[in-house]
């Protein structure tokens, strides 16, 4: 009875929290519910029996990218209302993509159906070897089974960090760069100047 209600309620306040990430006005709240959301979620995971899961989800996306996404955010000096202005000429495309979007969902949860001995697969899952951890069990998992789908989102996200690193070089003039050829290339000669100081004299 006590996981069933901690289900509800974390259920209840992630799909809630969700919700108010899209639709809060300012991007600082925005960013806060959506941290509301990752916590829910981890307790969710706990529920599961996937502790793994819900400390990475705290320590990786709580601890790291939602607080970079906050401190962005707040460091953005972003005009909204300049941004607003626009809305309304997009407004008629978004409501079509919305409600395609939309049938398209009611047609995929009209088609759902529990496929016969479903349970008894779910439940031969559901109880994994005791000698085996959640950790040990989750990597047999993503470096066997999905080993080549794990490399491949290793590649998209080297892709977009060289993408957002191209997105924002800037060449500025009157900076001075290190210029490595130059400096291999250099002879011995033209670095090193011997000078014979004498004694009482500077150099």
């Amino acid at each position: 009875m006590l996981q069933t209600l901690a289900f509800s309620v974390f259920s209840c306040v992630l799909i809630a929290s969700a919700l108010m990430v899209i639709a809060a006005r300012n991007p600082v709240h925005s960013v806060l519910f959506l941290i509301l959301a990752f916590f829910n979620a981890a307790g969710l995971f706990i529920l599961l029996g996937a502790e793994f899961l819900a400390l990475i989800l705290v320590i990786v996306y709580v601890g790291a990218v939602a607080v970079l996404f906050l401190f962005v955010v707040m460091m953005l000096d972003i005009d909204f209302t300049e941004l607003r202005q626009g809305f309304l000429q997009y407004l008629p495309i978004g409501s079509v993509i919305g409600l395609v979007l939309m049938v398209e969902l009611i047609v995929v949860l009209g088609a759902w159906a529990i496929a016969p001995g479903a349970e008894g697969q779910r439940a031969a899952l559901a109880a994994p070897p005791a000698e085996i951890s959640n950790t040990e069990a989750l990597g047999r998992i993503l470096y066997t089974d999905y080993v080549y789908l794990f490399q491949l989102a290793g590649l998209v996200l080297l892709l977009a960090m060289v993408g957002a690193i191209v997105l924002t070089l800037r060449q500025r003039t009157g900076v001075r760069r290190q210029n490595v050829d130059e400096q291999v290339a250099r002879h011995p000669a033209e670095a090193v100047t011997l000078r014979d100081v004498k004694p009482g004299q500077g150099a």
